[in-house]
């Protein structure tokens, strides 16, 4: 929008700058060609203005409405990894391992209890407090998942193609121990197909606090442990405002 009010006060100042060389080294006889040229070229750069300002507007409710799908269903397939893990402990990047997972597994139910125990330190005794757990049954993990669309996690909203999903492992603290990570991700220019293509190049290169940042919508990360996404938090508030 800076830009589109930048070109403006150009256009604004370039008009001002010829209608005084008319007035000043023009002949008065030929005032209303000139006159009329530059009322057809105003007209004509306020409407391609006017369609920069609009077109911008346009691409971006179109990209949100887009980005919102894609994050929801990126939301599923970290809800599938993170449930994996737990019951297996680590991630997959097969998709069908995750629904197969959903589908056939379960969790245990825990049940923890404070205790208390006698014992003798230095020859007193002393009551020490200590938590017991016990597995009391067991809990399909498909109800954890209960109106969710897991079995399309794998495919992009909008598109023939399937979310890339990456696994592998990091290097953390003094001991270096082996964490697994995974990550899932799609180019935003496959999200974006058929928008303007300056404007797909432009959001491809966003860094902002409040944009969906880099090339690519994803959630994990293959060089930290983490599995939070990089959108910003209107697409989470987005989602609860729905429910």
């Amino acid at each position: 929008m800076l830009k589109f009010i930048l070109l403006l006060l150009g256009l604004i100042l370039l008009f001002l700058l010829l209608a005084k060389v008319i007035v000043e080294y023009v002949p008065r006889k030929v005032h209303w060609i000139i006159s009329l040229l530059l009322f057809v070229a105003a007209i004509f750069l306020g409407y391609k203005i006017y369609r920069g300002v609009v077109g911008n507007i346009e691409f971006n409710n179109e990209k949100v409405k887009r980005y919102a799908k894609v994050i929801d269903r990126l939301k599923v397939i970290r809800d599938a990894e993170l449930a994996y893990k737990k019951g297996k402990g680590d991630y997959t990047n097969d998709f069908n391992k995750l629904i197969s997972f959903i589908e056939n597994d379960s969790f245990p139910v825990i049940s923890e209890r404070e205790m208390v125990k006698m014992v003798v330190e230095r020859g007193v005794e002393v009551a020490k407090e200590y938590k017991k757990v016990d597995t009391v049954g067991w809990t399909m993990v498909a109800r954890e998942f209960k109106n969710v669309d897991y079995k399309n996690m794998m495919h992009v909203p909008g598109t023939d193609a399937n979310f890339e999903l990456a696994t592998g492992y990091v290097e953390k603290g003094p001991t270096s121990i082996k964490t697994p990570v995974f990550e899932a991700r799609v180019d935003k220019a496959l999200v974006l197909e058929g928008l303007n293509h300056n404007m797909i190049k432009q959001e491809k290169a966003v860094l902002g606090v409040d944009e969906v940042r880099g090339e690519y919508i994803s959630v994990g990360n293959l060089e930290d442990v983490k599995d939070s996404g990089n959108w910003p938090p209107l697409y989470d508030t987005a989602q609860e405002a729905d429910k």
